[in-house]
């Protein structure tokens, strides 16, 4: 039976989450009302700046360029800070949108986001004592 590598899957499923990162930061810059409705958040009234959505984008963006370098990489420990923090970030967002909008689907998604990156995590901060 031949074994599995962890390190290949910590590595593959870190560059995974920094684009699926990389499409939400670009999907809030370029339909930002949409990309707001979806992720539980109150779009932007008709007329008004949409700046705050464009940061959010931006912000999305740059974090997934930095998972994807740390997994390019190899930087197990860095990886792990990075998404032991992600994890507490998507939390922290399921609690914003519990109280903004209550919507479900965008409270579990940032739920679920936070306990796959706190497990992601964990899996880094492993592999970085199996390599120390």
């Amino acid at each position: 039976m031949p074994r599995i590598n962890h390190r290949v899957w910590i590595q593959a499923l870190s560059v995974l989450t920094g684009l699926v990162l990389l499409v939400i930061g670009v999907r809030f810059l370029l339909v930002p009302s949409q990309a707001a409705r979806f992720f539980g958040t109150a779009p932007p009234a008709p007329g008004t700046s949409r700046a705050l959505y464009y940061v959010i984008g931006l912000r999305d963006i740059w974090l997934a360029l930095i998972v994807i370098g740390l997994a390019w990489v190899r930087d197990w420990r860095g990886l792990a800070l990075w998404l032991g923090l992600g994890a507490a970030v998507c939390f922290g967002d399921a609690a914003i949108v519990t109280h903004a909008t209550g919507k479900v689907q965008a409270i579990a998604f940032h739920a679920i986001c936070g306990v796959f990156c706190g497990a992601l995590s964990l899996a880094s901060w492993r592999q970085h004592r199996r390599n120390s």
